[in-house]
């Protein structure tokens, strides 16, 4: 059984008598002409004294979130989607009847209002009340205005009542549209086809991560939330599309932290006839083309760091980046033996599946580099073993083409030249499994089908993977990936 606040109480009789006077508390259809922020700018350079000569009207409707109720005639503010306005509401003008409705709003009430563009003496742009209308009854309470919803997590839980108390987080839910919509104008104008593809997979590939899994009834087949993007898209180049992304929900049975959340948005493209240097093009003219096309800037504040996205950007290998921390030169060759000695002398733990001259190059890094790149760089020359998609290096079989970019010591992109030789991707396929066998979870499966999509020939292409949430974070210069997302994955409340 529920049990209400003495507020909650009084809010639910007045939606009664609102029944009683023979009122829907929850309201119909309400025409507007005209926004709060749009009234502001348009009269913000009218002086007072020459609205008395002005007949112009405006109808908005919106949340009522403050009232200074006193006695014949008092003052609101409704906020709509663009912001706040006030009101100046009057007996003489709208009749006791109205008036009277008008003194049983509750803040959060949302409300409809005809009226006369007027400004008060204090400059403010306010509309007089020539026609009241009540549309929604609030039975909630808003949280009080000065503290709004001080619980972190229950703002995230509760993010409407967010957006309604919290201009920044609705700021930032308005650009998020604004900044997809730009990054799929720069693809398409580099002449890339937007497609989707299967969100339900019975593979895993096209990422290291563990799935969520679930199941198909009609077929009785288990199936997983996908992982990644990749093999369908390639599968796409094959078909002689040649250029094409997509921007899509992707799933990682993984823990939440500020930078993970289970399920997120990724964009990932793939060009024909491209390698890796096409793609650090792309990537610096796709961060440079939201940067100037959105905010007008260059530089954020990210990560306790001023990030400027004005190239070009630094290039990098993962060798010499460790040797510039270490000293160590993992360019040489050297046996299981020596790099798992130099791991042992730098404290480096190492697991059974990850026993590899590649895979200890790769935890050197993450202990002693990743979180020195703070300037945009693009990490280039991955060891083969963590690589399982990618080309190798002609000069050094050793690596591959590949690269990372990083931003604040976070990973923002991974792009690679593609893997496009079917005998070369089986035994990179077989290899997965051989490390799955020794603990490795994240292995990929052996996904055939596209093996025999390679037989027919994928020509050779450069491909990338953007964290379209961290993109948000960076330029929306928020430091938890929870402040991007509209409804984040949380725990369930105790």
């Amino acid at each position: 059984m529920r049990e209400f606040t003495e507020q909650e109480l009084v809010r639910r009789e007045k939606a009664e008598k609102l029944r009683e006077l023979g009122m829907d508390p929850f309201g119909h259809k309400f025409e507007r002409n005209a926004y709060a922020a749009e009234l502001k700018e348009k009269y913000a350079d009218v002086e007072h004294d020459a609205f008395e000569n002005m007949t112009d009207e405006a109808i908005v409707a919106g949340r009522i979130m403050f009232i200074r109720k006193m006695g014949k005639a008092s003052f609101f503010t409704i906020k709509d989607r663009s912001g706040s306005i006030q009101i100046y509401i009057s007996i003489n003008d709208i009749g006791e009847e109205a008036y009277t409705l008008f003194k049983s709003a509750d803040i959060g009430d949302i409300v409809g209002v005809r009226g006369k563009v007027m400004k008060t003496k204090t400059g403010e742009v306010t509309i007089k009340c020539l026609e009241y209308t009540h549309l929604v009854k609030a039975l909630k309470p808003l949280p009080e205005k000065f503290h709004g919803l001080t619980d972190i997590e229950e703002r995230y839980r509760r993010r409407y009542v967010d957006l309604i108390m919290n201009d920044e987080s609705k700021r930032v839910a308005f650009l998020r549209p604004k900044i997809i919509r730009c990054i799929q104008n720069y693809m398409d104008g580099q002449g890339f086809a937007e497609v989707e593809t299967p969100i339900l997979t019975t593979l895993l590939t096209g990422a290291s991560a563990r799935p969520f899994a679930t199941h198909h009834n009609a077929q009785d087949l288990d199936m997983y939330l996908r992982i990644a993007l990749e093999l369908p898209l390639k599968r796409l180049l094959v078909g002689g599309m040649e250029a094409v992304y997509e921007i899509g929900r992707v799933f990682r049975n993984e823990g939440m932290d500020p930078r993970h959340n289970p399920e997120f948005t990724e964009m990932e493209a793939y060009l024909a006839y491209s390698d890796l240097e096409g793609m650090m093009n792309l990537t610096e003219g796709l961060f440079q083309s939201v940067a100037k096309n959105v905010f007008n800037k260059m530089t954020y504040n990210f990560g306790g760091n001023e990030i400027n996205l004005e190239g070009p950007w630094k290039r990098v290998s993962m060798t010499d980046a460790i040797k510039e921390q270490t000293g160590i030169d993992f360019k040489k060759e050297m046996t299981v033996e020596e790099a798992l000695r130099l791991a042992n002398e730098h404290h480096i733990e190492v697991q059974e599946h990850e026993k590899s001259v590649g895979h200890i190059i790769n935890l050197f890094f993450e202990k002693y580099v990743e979180e020195t790149l703070i300037q945009p760089t693009f990490l280039y020359g991955h060891p083969l073993e963590i690589s399982p998609l990618t080309k190798k290096n002609p000069e050094d079989p050793r690596f591959v083409d590949r690269f990372e970019l990083f931003i604040a010591g976070k990973e923002f992109a991974n792009a690679y030249t593609e893997l496009n030789d079917p005998l070369d991707q089986l035994e990179r396929f077989e290899a997965q499994l051989a490390e799955r066998d020794l603990g490795n979870d994240e292995a990929n499966d052996i996904d055939m089908d596209f093996i025999e999509a390679l037989e027919y020939g994928m020509p050779p292409a450069g491909g990338i993977g953007y964290g379209i949430d961290r993109m948000m974070m960076l330029f929306l210069e928020q430091e938890s990936i929870r402040d991007v997302l509209l409804f984040p994955t949380m725990k369930e409340r105790n």
